[in-house]
């Protein structure tokens, strides 16, 4: 009897305690130690984590979050393939390739999105005789092949009535050197993301075809790698916690982080005053229509070893 009353007695203290604290049994269970890295490339995508950590919201959410800088997005996923980071910024095509062979990773977030007012991924010209998609027929277009850069080409020319025949498409994996080829005249077109598709432009290239019509066809997403997920899944969704009030923020007040614009997404000098902030789209995963189409797409092209279905790509479960 007594060792039940001694029992009895321990509970009550432990609820009395929980109850002074404001802390439920649910919350003891999700506050769940952990940190998480995050793999960054210097691109406006990235610019709600940069948020988050310049506002404290991952500190506030109890998680700690390391961005980590890379050069390169071959860089960046060979550290998520051998576990130096947790996750990263991508896009629908790098995140299949790098579940190609192994259930490696799952998008948890569309990170951006194209908008019928703001681009992500621009065709240019020099060329003024080609002022539009269809002049594009049998010229050379600067592209970076088996990536969302030769996705986004492929189903906006095909858009505008061309086939796969129809587009002739040039290599150059380093967007610099798209640009300054394009720029100098040495391509007559090419594909470039913003805010580099804004600097062809000021320095003589025209607009050809975007996505600001198709915005199902462009989206950068967040993956967090599998092994992630089972160890941390409290701390990825209180990581998206954060990241929401950090996108919250910067739709409220986008000119309050120009300067962190200008630094993080490298936002170039000629146009920095007149650069708009993209609209950061609120809590949502890719669609399974629009994963769909990039995965007949890559298995058009022969680039998946095996077939992928939705769920084993995309995760809605961690968004707040």
């Amino acid at each position: 009897m007594n060792t039940r009353i001694v029992g009895w007695s321990i509970l009550v203290v432990i609820i009395v305690l929980s109850l002074a604290l404001g802390v439920t049994g649910c919350d003891l269970l999700s506050r769940e130690p952990g940190s998480l890295k995050i793999g960054v490339l210097p691109i406006l995508d990235v610019l709600p984590l940069y948020v988050a950590e310049q506002e404290g919201y991952f500190a506030a959410e109890g998680v700690e979050v390391e961005l980590v800088p890379f050069s390169s997005a071959v860089e960046r996923d060979v550290a998520l393939q051998t576990d130096q980071i947790d996750g990263e910024v991508n896009d629908l095509v790098s995140a299949a390739l790098l579940n190609n062979e192994d259930d490696r990773v799952r998008v948890v977030r569309t990170a951006m999105r194209a908008t019928p007012e703001k681009a992500m991924f621009v065709i240019l010209s020099v060329d003024d005789t080609i002022q539009s998609a269809k002049e594009l027929k049998g010229k050379e277009i600067g592209i970076s092949g088996n990536s969302v850069i030769e996705y986004v080409v492929d189903r906006l020319l095909q858009a505008e009535g061309l086939s796969g025949s129809d587009i002739v498409k040039g290599e150059v994996p380093k967007i610099p050197v798209r640009l300054e080829l394009l720029t100098n005249g040495n391509i007559p077109a090419a594909c470039l993301p913003e805010p580099l598709a804004s600097l062809a432009a000021v320095s003589g290239a025209h607009i050809v075809s975007d996505d600001r019509a198709h915005p199902e066809y462009a989206q950068s997403v967040v993956s967090i790698s599998a092994r992630t997920l089972g160890k941390k899944p409290a701390a990825v969704k209180r990581f998206l916690s954060a990241y929401e009030k950090a996108v919250a923020a910067l739709n409220a007040d986008p000119e309050k982080y120009r300067p962190l614009l200008i630094e993080k997404g490298r936002v170039p000098k000629p146009v920095e005053d007149s650069f708009t902030m993209p609209v950061f789209p609120l809590a949502s995963v890719p669609a399974e229509d629009e994963v769909a189409d990039v995965l007949d797409w890559m298995a058009a092209k022969e680039i998946l070893a095996r077939d992928l279905v939705y769920g084993e790509l995309v995760s809605a479960n961690y968004l707040p």
